[in-house]
């Protein structure tokens, strides 16, 4: 039994964990023992995101741009999608996600009972994910992806969701493709104008009482300051009338962050170890 520092015995609130799969607090712990063996899990089933990726190139340095070799893709975390899922959708709930990228989303998705429906501009990135639908999902319970600009595609939905939830290109800290309508490849003015777009599209399907909620990180411009991503995303989603009703910080294993630090620190930038989870509410 865990001690704290005056020596008594720290009692675990393990109802949180069976009612809520992780305690519904503001800081979510991806370190944690019991949330890395959900992902261990997940993993087991044989989901495999990082397939159809290959072309992404990678901003790491965003004055020299020298590091755009480097082979790191971004891959998403399926035990936070479950988490998220649990939180915010009813059962068997209809979720659209307007920046699919990999197949995570979607296949957690549907596997836990949910309705998903993603929309990702890269044809290689859709077969992929529908590969490893047909894989691991029954071939009648798959997950809805579609190819195609999102601020099209959205233009010729009807139906109205339970959540919309998503990761988004964070500016072109990842340029996907260079495609005409993929914003990863866009300065930032036009990127927001686009992410605006389809954000406003997104939330305009959304049910009344709905959620929306996105995984997203600051980044660097070309001088090493922060572009101020995150409150960009929040503005855009109250522009169009939603309600920003939840903020929570999910904390990343530290990974290579120790071999960044002393780098980093030359011009004093703090290793980014955390993503932004913000909520919000349709009225």
């Amino acid at each position: 039994m865990a001690k704290d520092l005056f020596g008594n015995e720290i009692i675990e609130d393990v109802l949180l964990r069976d009612k809520f799969i992780e305690p519904p607090f503001s800081v979510l712990d991806a370190r944690s023992g019991n949330w890395q063996r959900r992902k261990r899990e997940w993993m087991r089933i044989g989901i495999k995101s990082e397939i159809g990726r290959d072309s992404v190139v990678i901003n790491m340095d965003t004055k020299s741009k020298k590091n755009n070799s480097t082979k790191y893709v971004s891959i998403f975390d399926p035990a936070l999608c479950e988490v998220l899922y649990h939180w915010f959708v009813p059962g068997n709930g209809t979720i659209l996600d307007p920046f699919a990228g990999g197949s995570v989303r979607g296949i957690v998705a549907n596997y836990l009972g949910y309705k998903y429906t993603g929309i990702d501009i890269r044809q290689e990135q859709i077969d992929s994910n529908r590969e490893q639908g047909l894989e691991i999902l029954e071939v009648n319970n798959q997950p809805n992806w579609y190819v195609g600009d999102s601020n099209e595609v959205l233009n010729n939905f009807n139906k109205e969701f339970d959540f919309v939830f998503s990761c988004p290109p964070y500016s072109d800290l990842e340029v996907y493709s260079d495609l005409k309508g993929d914003i990863s490849n866009m300065i930032y003015i036009d990127f927001m104008k686009a992410y605006e777009e389809i954000i406003a599209k997104s939330c305009n399907l959304l049910k009344s009482g709905g959620y929306a909620c996105f995984v997203v990180g600051e980044v660097r411009d070309k001088k090493g300051n922060y572009i101020g991503f995150v409150p960009d995303t929040i503005n855009a989603f109250r522009k169009c009338g939603m309600n920003y009703y939840n903020e929570g910080i999910l904390l990343n294993a530290i990974a290579s962050a120790s071999m960044r630090a002393n780098g980093n620190m030359k011009t004093q930038k703090l290793v980014k170890v955390h993503q932004n989870i913000i909520v919000f509410k349709k009225p």
